[in-house]
């Protein structure tokens, strides 16, 4: 083979190698201190709900072989206060994958949110320090309708200040190009004892309380979450604004956006 043909093939090798090594993986930071909802949420009382962690400073995807490894980062060590065995207790996070047009626009019942046209999320994410069982059991009993689409790790683990959790790429369906996906992060808060109306969610009220949240409304209008991620015409403030009827009614609901690098 000559020169010129040596060339060609080693470039034809290294383009090859290049592309069967690529990498697939986003990344997002997210402002620190927004851990307040639409700007007034206060923290409950009782020491275990410490102050940062429940603020979302950064959020990963990975596609790791067959595998995509999701990561969020929190503003303050995680603790396991309430002993559930995997390395944090009070948080419960939601991420919502959009990959493909159309989707759902309404979320599971006890975050009080919704997600604007064109937004729509195809798969959701559950990182909780609930067993799998309890988490899909709740799942299949108040969010039938979607449950198919709601995935929840084998095994979700904190460490320092984040939480851990895979699932396979099969489940998640795509091209396994997650670089190339939008997302929306939820912050929630882990609660044992939910109502009939919510999906392991706790709720956020006119006061905190100990194992309440304050700042927001007794009605059933205001969202149930702590903080999610910004991006370019999606500011936390603009997606987490409500408005609620004398009554407690929704009337306007808080709706969020997607986010794509």
């Amino acid at each position: 083979m000559d020169k010129k043909h040596n060339l060609i093939a080693l470039a034809f090798a290294s383009a090859f190698m290049l592309g069967a090594s690529t990498v697939h993986a986003v990344e997002f930071d997210d402002p620190k201190g927004d851990d307040k909802g639409p700007g007034t949420y206060t923290y409950p009382t009782d020491p275990v709900y410490k102050a940062g962690s429940f603020d979302i400073v950064k959020f990963k995807a990975v596609k790791n072989g067959s595998d995509v490894d999701f990561a969020v980062d929190v503003n303050s060590a995680l603790e396991d206060p309430w002993g559930m065995g995997v390395g944090f207790s009070v948080q419960m996070i939601f991420v919502f994958i959009k990959y493909k047009e159309g989707g759902y626009t309404e979320v599971p019942p006890g975050l009080n949110v919704q997600f604007a046209k064109g937004h729509e999320w195809n798969k959701l994410v559950i990182l909780s320090p609930q067993k799998k069982g309890r988490v899909m059991g709740e799942v299949q009993s108040k969010a039938a309708s979607m449950a198919k689409d709601i995935l929840v790790p084998n095994s979700t683990r904190g460490s320092n200040r984040t939480i851990k959790g895979t699932i396979p790429l099969a489940d998640l369906g795509g091209d396994g190009n997650v670089d190339g996906w939008s997302y929306q992060v939820v912050m929630q808060s882990n609660e044992g004892f939910p109502e009939p109306d919510s999906l392991l969610a706790r709720k956020v009220n006119e006061y905190e309380g100990q194992h309440r949240w304050g700042g927001g409304h007794d009605g059933n209008c205001d969202p149930h979450v702590l903080d999610v991620l910004e991006g370019p015409g999606a500011t936390q403030k603009e997606q987490l604004a409500y408005e609620c009827g004398p009554n407690g009614e929704s009337v306007k609901k808080a709706t969020l956006k997607m986010i794509k690098k």
